[in-house]
């Protein structure tokens, strides 16, 4: 083992007689540093995005949410609540209603989405921490109700928190008279934004806050909800207390975890970054062309020193791994470049944010990037693998001419 790495190891860096040797050697290690400095960076993009929109998610979705499984609306049985209180683990939940409004704010009308919640809301989420202006208050100490709508809504009807201009909001009645009578057709009240909220453009042009008791008065819904929200204390097991939930709650309602509630794009993200690997892989392993380029013509060079070794003794074992050897040398070259020159590249992003992201949806200026031990240990990896294949293919078929005895 140790003669036939040193004998790679020169042949290797010393000078060949072909020239062309030692440049497809030195395209092969740059081939191989690139595609594995590509793969960290990628990957270290799509865990910083991940991160960033799970922290985005996290603002408003709740550890667990439980809602009806047909309809949209359901009673909150005290019952199945106070059993649901008692769920060790379990830090406090929220009940929250969700209907399509009409606002109107002005000369503007808007159509949103506005979503009653308890007191126990700001304790469930983290929203009250995503205020652009004002406060999240939807009660004031007299019992007097207030709004807390999106950025995106409050910029398409210019409101302000100056407690002057009332926000109208029209929900259709649900016994109401058909005709052109807006008066019959609409369940109608006001009231004033005490703040605005800013946590993503999709979310703050879609929903406004208001008190649950505000918000079941005007969709006639008393004493319903459309889902009860539950937060977990920390180093809780998500997948014990869904069990646990769904137990009590039954097959008449879902209980989804906070990843089932955005299931769709966190599958999507999991596939595009599989995606990414395996074309980056490919081009990887098309760069491995390399390695067998320079190896077949290092064989074919060394065609008088292979005769010498084996006139020495050497048996076609030692003589095989000779190249073989040089070949993952290569790769081994390559690759600890690329992990080098990728975690420079994703710590100077960290530090000083040199890419900025061109989308005003998102709250960061940079691209986010997010460095994970597993991604340099599964990178070099897959690059070795790749390697030793490209080095094992041309030593394996072309020494057959110059070794007589084959294995």
């Amino acid at each position: 083992m140790k003669l036939s790495l040193y004998i790679s190891k020169r042949y290797l860096f010393a000078k060949k007689s072909r020239n062309a040797i030692n440049i497809i050697s030195a395209v092969s290690v740059a081939g191989v540093a690139v595609g594995t400095m590509a793969l960290i960076i990628i990957l270290s993009v799509f865990n910083g995005l991940e991160k960033m929109v799970s922290s985005i998610f996290n603002t408003f979705d709740p550890d667990i949410k439980i809602s009806a499984a047909a309809g949209k609306t359901f009673v909150a049985d005290t019952t199945r609540l106070k059993l649901l209180a008692e769920i060790d683990g379990i830090s406090c939940y929220s009940l929250t209603i969700e209907e399509n409004a009409l606002l109107k704010y002005g000369e503007r009308q808007y159509i949103a989405t506005i979503k009653g919640v308890d007191r126990n809301y700001i304790n469930v989420t983290d929203i009250d921490s995503s205020i652009w202006e004002g406060e999240f208050i939807l009660q004031a100490e007299n019992g007097r109700p207030y709004a807390v709508p999106g950025l995106g809504v409050s910029q398409y009807l210019g409101i302000r928190v100056n407690f002057i201009t009332p926000l109208n909001i029209y929900v259709p009645r649900k016994s109401g008279a058909s005709g052109l009578d807006a008066e019959n057709a609409f369940n109608r009240k006001f009231i004033f934004p005490s703040g605005i909220f800013e946590v993503e453009k999709e979310y703050d042009s879609k929903y406004i806050y208001l008190p649950i008791g505000f918000a079941q008065e005007i969709t006639e819904n008393e004493d319903a909800v459309s889902a009860i929200e539950v937060k977990f204390r920390d180093k809780a097991e998500p997948g014990t207390l869904k069990k646990r939930i769904t137990k009590i709650y039954g097959d008449e309602f879902l209980v989804q975890t906070r990843y089932e509630q955005q299931e769709i794009f966190y599958k999507v993200m999991r596939s595009e970054r599989l995606a990414i690997f395996l074309i980056l892989t490919l081009i990887l392993i098309i760069a491995s062309f390399n390695i067998i380029g320079s190896l077949t013509m290092l064989i074919i060079e060394k065609e008088r020193d292979i005769e010498i070794l084996r006139s020495l003794g050497a048996d076609n074992d030692l003589i095989r791994k000779i190249f073989i050897f040089e070949g993952w040398l290569i790769s081994i070259i390559g690759a600890s470049t690329g992990l080098i020159l990728g975690f420079l590249v994703c710590w100077l992003q960290q530090t000083f944010g040199l890419v900025k992201l061109q989308s005003e949806s998102l709250i960061m200026e940079a691209y986010p990037v997010v460095m994970k031990i597993k991604d340099f240990i599964i990178v070099p990896a897959t690059v070795l693998l790749i390697g030793y294949w490209a080095a094992w293919y041309p030593v394996r078929y072309l020494t057959r001419k110059f070794l007589r005895k084959n294995v």
